[in-house]
């Protein structure tokens, strides 16, 4: 970690798995004072043999330095049944991580989105959470609940800076 430093590395995709899915990576830190924080990892496929699997969960995004940087993005939770296609009867989508929280300038990372499962009785994955702000700059946006017979629920936007707005609410 610099103290000026470059912005944080992103987290690494979860692998693919007949049942569980591999849980994306959390994006790295920026900067001691100045830099953004990395993207988290999407999570991997759970089921990715079209079983009724789990889907990984998305890596948190990398908070900011502490003076400027925005925070990174949430990855996204993976699909169960094997991603494109969900499984038929069941599975549950990963939940989607969290936005990094931002510098006293800069803006919260988005929250990433819930993953998808089956239509028939699978349960979607949670949006995540977006990072907050500090002094100045917004919010980041919830991530969106993952589609299936029961959706995931969405995420809640960050809190804005004393000078920003609110983070939207994902949609369920």
């Amino acid at each position: 970690m610099f103290a000026f430093g470059p912005s944080g590395g992103a987290g690494g995709s979860g692998g693919v798995s007949n049942n569980l899915g591999g849980a994306g990576g959390a994006g790295g830190s920026g900067g001691l004072l100045f830099g953004s924080g990395g993207a988290g990892g999407n999570g991997g496929w759970g089921g990715a043999g079209g079983n009724a699997g789990t889907g990984g969960v998305g890596g948190a995004g990398g908070k900011a330095g502490f003076l400027i940087g925005s925070g990174g993005a949430g990855g996204a939770g993976g699909a169960a049944g094997g991603g494109a296609t969900p499984a038929v009867t069941a599975g549950a989508g990963g939940n989607g991580g969290v936005g990094g929280a931002a510098g006293l300038f800069g803006s919260g990372g988005n929250g990433g989105a819930g993953g998808d499962a089956g239509p028939t009785n699978g349960t979607g994955g949670n949006g995540g959470n977006g990072g907050n702000a500090i002094l100045v700059g917004d919010g980041g946006n919830g991530g969106n609940g993952g589609k299936a017979a029961t959706n995931g629920k969405a995420g809640t936007g960050g809190t804005g800076g004393l000078i920003g707005a609110d983070g939207l609410t994902g949609l369920a």
